[in-house]
């Protein structure tokens, strides 16, 4: 008897389905970090040695040929990889610091290959990744109030730097126990959880709530969606409030467009808004300015790493960039050049080159998501991590937190390979996903199984 939806089956399912559920546990030791990269590069063996014995498997078993778009992750993020040893060599960084960037290349933007690649090839069912994040969020339900009234007890914000520090990363933050911060000139708590910043969580929580949205027990998904809500208000992030209220519906008004219903209700509201533009376009400018005036420091410091980056890469380093981050002057609170943005980074880190290696695989991933997202919901699933992902691009370094949002890049996977299965079979071949076809035919028929589907089973009926 097949297992239920959302209970892990397989050795991969397992595996993910408990990741997630031990985040708080591997946040209390220090080893969140550690966990992202080793699950992705251990998903990734596992993907490669089914691709290796899929010929010794039945053929509902075997995975499905890899959609083209994760071809253009996998070489997008291995040229990364080049692109970074051009950089160190043009730069003369010298060999300790390149193979420093390559292991940090191993913990980040391979990541962003891995994850996609391995839901591309493993039977794992979205609904485990859904029923895992809400039971998470159970568990966050549960430490929030601890959190909440830290500040107010006398605790103190960072209770330990965990040991495991040692294997190295960007900052002891990634490996810190902090319960809170405070906001600087407000003085105010404000709670990051298990995130190395409170941005960061906030996009964390964006993921999860997309998928709380998708899991089918109301009882899960009110849990799931309320643990998000809550990690989002928490964070204190503007990013996340953003997110929450332009990618689910952007995702779900994509994913009807063949519907005749979607086209009537958007010809009136396109009138209206050529008609209304001066009015939404001040309204527009005021959502802006109260946006970057919330924090006022914190967008000034952003926008003047976005200057010099963009300064010193059109002027110093245009093709491979300067190959590592440097540190900013006091104008930016010594904040690192490259930071706080993913293509101001990428212009300043490895130049243009490192820029079109990341732009064209998200293109691809959009056309794919964006076609499946009409006739299959983990299309549009995978739409909306995408668009989350483009819109903190603008706000975040998406390669450092791939250890965290690793979910929303493994649903992108699973959605290139539903796509694989629904666009890539031959002509008459049925496009669901390892189910079998029936074909009716009436009389004796000594007809053979096409060689491209040999599960296709002929049942023979009297003629009526």
């Amino acid at each position: 008897m097949a297992a239920p939806a959302a209970t892990p089956a397989s050795p991969a399912e397992k595996l993910i389905s408990g990741t997630i559920q031990s985040t708080w546990l591997l946040w209390i030791v220090g080893g969140l970090y550690i966990a992202g990269p080793v699950l992705g590069w251990g998903l990734a063996m596992l993907a490669f040695i089914a691709i290796y014995t899929a010929p010794n498997q039945a053929p509902a078993e075997r995975p499905p040929p890899l959609h083209p778009a994760i071809h253009l992750w996998l070489w997008g993020m291995a040229a990364m990889l080049i692109i970074l040893i051009v950089g160190h060599l043009q730069n003369e960084l010298g060999l300790p610091k390149t193979i420093k960037s390559s292991i940090g290349w191993a913990k980040g933007w391979a990541l962003m290959a891995l994850f996609p690649f391995a839901g591309a090839v493993l039977q794992v069912r979205p609904e485990v990744i859904y029923r895992a994040i809400c039971r998470l969020g159970l568990q966050t339900l549960i430490v929030i109030p601890f959190f909440l009234v830290a500040p107010f007890i006398g605790l103190p914000g960072l209770l330990y730097v965990s040991p495991l520090k040692i294997v190295g990363g960007s900052g002891p933050e990634y490996f810190a126990v902090i319960l809170y911060t405070i906001e600087p000139g407000a003085g105010t708590p404000r709670w990051q959880f298990f995130a190395p910043w409170s941005p960061a969580a906030g996009m964390i929580a964006v993921v999860h709530i997309l998928c709380a949205i998708e899991e089918k027990n109301l009882k899960w998904k009110a849990i799931g969606i309320v643990a998000g809500l809550m990690l989002a208000l928490l964070s204190q992030s503007r990013l996340a409030l953003v997110a929450l209220a332009i990618v689910g519906p952007t995702a779900y008004g994509v994913s009807r467009l063949r519907e005749a219903w979607v086209w009537f209700a958007a010809a009136p509201a396109v009138l209206g808004l050529g008609m209304l533009a001066p009015q939404l376009q001040a309204l527009a400018d005021h959502a802006i300015y109260k946006f970057t005036s919330a924090r006022a420091d914190s967008s000034r410091v952003r926008a003047a790493l976005g200057r010099i980056a963009t300064d010193r890469w059109r002027n110093e380093a245009p093709w491979f960039g300067h190959g590592i981050v440097e540190r900013g002057p006091h104008l930016v609170e010594y904040m690192p050049i490259g930071s706080h943005h993913t293509w101001f980074g990428l212009l300043f880190v490895k130049g243009l080159t490192g820029a079109v290696a990341l732009i064209i695989p998200m293109v691809a991933s959009f056309w794919m998501a964006g076609r499946l997202s009409l006739r299959d919901p983990v299309g549009r699933v995978a739409l909306s991590m995408l668009l989350l992902l483009t819109l903190y691009s603008f706000g975040e370094n998406l390669e450092i937190l791939a250890y965290l949002y690793w979910p929303a890049l493994f649903l992108v996977g699973i959605a290139a390979r539903r796509a694989s299965q629904a666009y890539g079979a031959p002509p008459g071949a049925s496009r669901q996903a390892n189910a079998p076809s029936i074909i009716r035919v009436y009389g004796p028929c000594l007809a053979a199984k096409p060689p491209w589907k040999q599960d296709v089973s002929i049942e023979t009926v009297p003629r009526p």
